[in-house]
């Protein structure tokens, strides 16, 4: 019924630590969401907290009335309502609160790595254009005024140069489509939603995005866990966070069948490349000596802390490399037209 509200994950995390610390002070759960809802500056969402308060109120169970307003995704609602069978409301409240200020921490994280690249990249587009098409042509007129010709690589980079500078007013109005694109992505959220779920599909399970999927799956599985579940019927619910993400949903639903079809959890989670071979070994030797939950939760912090380390490993390797590039490439501009205005000037002199 509020399906426009969007709730970020970094929010949902406070607001399920919020209910859980709430709750855990002998509140019950429609008055702990009156309380936030008090301190709520947002009134569409104050409003909300408001109504699910008023469900509950009137015999709506929990994860019911969270259900019911559309927003919250089937795999939220899904650990609620078990938390709430099991008897452990307050324990999946406050793990899914690490789950998604964990999956908020990766993401933004993600995003501070791409947009610095990005900008570099920018930059370095920028100043390659200004050389070839500013910078280059001044060399010509001196090369000109000497008496002299260039030829070879200079020739073709001015060449280059020339048809850049007639193409400038289309480069612009490019640019200019390019920005009013990113402008309605960044205020339309269906506009969002589809270039989410484009990049999704194209990048969605490879590289560090398959890293932070593989933990996502095994803290939800650890979620799971600690709210009451058995590791198998974690892994059932854990796949559903993978609704929009096709492939690593083909993934999950290749575990669950394995898991389903008789296998064992470890081998299930490593033949459907959640987990290394080492990794599965240990989670297999745990589950033999009854400790399954405290080592699914050790190697769900491993991955986490696995997945940000390749974030920032991508970062460091990605800043110099553009640095350096730029360099190089502005350089061997410089030297390329430098050099034989140095030639003819040594002729002359």
């Amino acid at each position: 019924m509020k399906k426009h509200i969007q709730l970020d994950d970094e929010y949902i995390g406070d607001l399920f630590k919020q209910i859980s610390l709430l709750m855990h002070s002998g509140i019950i759960s429609s008055d702990s969401l009156r309380i936030i809802s008090e301190r709520e500056t947002d009134r569409e969402i104050k409003k909300l907290l408001s109504d699910i308060a008023d469900e509950i109120d009137s015999g709506v169970k929990f994860s019911e009335a969270f259900e019911n307003t559309g927003i919250f995704q089937s795999h939220i609602t899904g650990f609620l309502r078990m938390g709430e069978e099991t008897g452990n409301l307050e324990e999946t409240l406050d793990s899914l609160s690490d789950y998604y200020h964990n999956k908020d921490r990766r993401k933004k994280r993600l995003t501070d790595a791409l947009t610095y690249p990005c900008i570099l990249l920018l930059l370095l587009i920028v100043i390659i254009i200004i050389l070839l098409t500013q910078v280059l042509p001044v060399f010509s007129d001196v090369y000109a005024s000497l008496g002299g010709t260039v030829s070879g690589i200079a020739s073709g980079l001015m060449s280059f140069g020339n048809i850049l500078n007639e193409a400038l007013p289309y480069i612009g109005i490019a640019v200019g489509i390019l920005l009013i694109i990113c402008t309605l992505i960044l205020l339309i959220p269906s506009f969002r939603k589809y270039f989410r779920n484009l990049f999704i599909k194209i990048f969605g399970d490879s590289g560090i995005y398959r890293k932070m999927n593989n933990a996502s799956f095994i803290q939800a599985i650890s979620v799971a866990f600690r709210s009451g579940f058995s590791l198998e019927e974690g892994a059932a619910l854990a796949r559903q966070i993978f609704k929009d993400n096709y492939k690593a949903g083909k993934r999950a639903e290749k575990c669950v069948s394995l898991i389903e079809s008789g296998e064992d959890l470890d081998e299930a989670l490593k033949e459907s490349g959640f987990l290394s071979s080492s990794t599965a070994y240990m989670l297999k030797l745990s589950l033999r000596a009854g400790n399954g939950d405290e080592t699914i939760s050790d190697i769900s912090e491993q991955m986490t802390e696995e997945a940000e380390y390749a974030i920032n490993e991508m970062l460091s390797r990605i800043e110099p490399s553009l640095v350096i590039v730029t360099s190089l490439i502005t350089g061997a501009i410089l030297l390329t037209v430098m050099l034989p205005l140095i030639n003819i000037m040594k002729t002359i002199g």
